[in-house]
């Protein structure tokens, strides 16, 4: 069991897994299940592809050879915002909660991105009244600095967003 870089051969695991929470919380994520369901088997090995770390990477706690949690990265192309970079898609799964896996995938997270030249910044949202989660990311070292109402449409209604951020140079950890 660990936390490891997720690759094109775990895209059927990772569809899987990201469907079902999609389904369950529709209102923790920007992605509905429908237009992710639409989306070709093809689709998510390419964001899980090596190569693709221009634009992103997948990190997933793997065990047994299921995934129980996951948490990707996406960075900023343009030229003034390349020092930025969003922690997307967390995920841990039902049977997994409780076991400090969500705290590890974010820890990798940072870790990768800190190890990138040049970035600053990681940023998120969470879905407003979500507690544990914005305790885990304040416990990682992001702070929230606003909230965005009607963020998300899930159904006939709407759920605001909290932006959290964190400074990479400032939340270093010690050596």
């Amino acid at each position: 069991m660990s936390v490891q870089r997720l690759v094109p051969s775990h895209a059927t695991a990772y569809r899987a897994l990201m469907l079902k929470a999609y389904a369950d919380h529709p209102d923790a994520f920007t992605s509905s299940v429908a237009d992710r369901a639409a989306l070709p088997l093809a689709w998510w090995a390419a964001r899980l592809e090596p190569a693709a770390d221009a634009g992103e990477c997948v990190f997933g706690w793997v065990e047994g050879g299921h995934i129980l949690g996951v948490a990707g990265l996406s960075f900023e192309t343009r030229e003034k915002t390349r020092h930025k970079a969003t922690l997307f898609g967390m995920v841990v799964g039902e049977q997994a909660r409780g076991r400090g896996l969500g705290r590890q995938l974010v820890q990798a997270v940072l870790a990768h991105a800190r190890a990138r030249p040049g970035l600053r910044v990681l940023q998120l949202t969470v879905t407003e009244g979500n507690q544990a989660a914005i305790a885990l990311y304040q416990g990682c070292g992001f702070e929230a600095y606003g909230t965005e109402p009607l963020a998300v449409r899930v159904g006939d209604g709407f759920v605001a967003k909290v932006h959290m951020w964190c400074d990479l140079a400032k939340n270093a950890p010690a050596p």
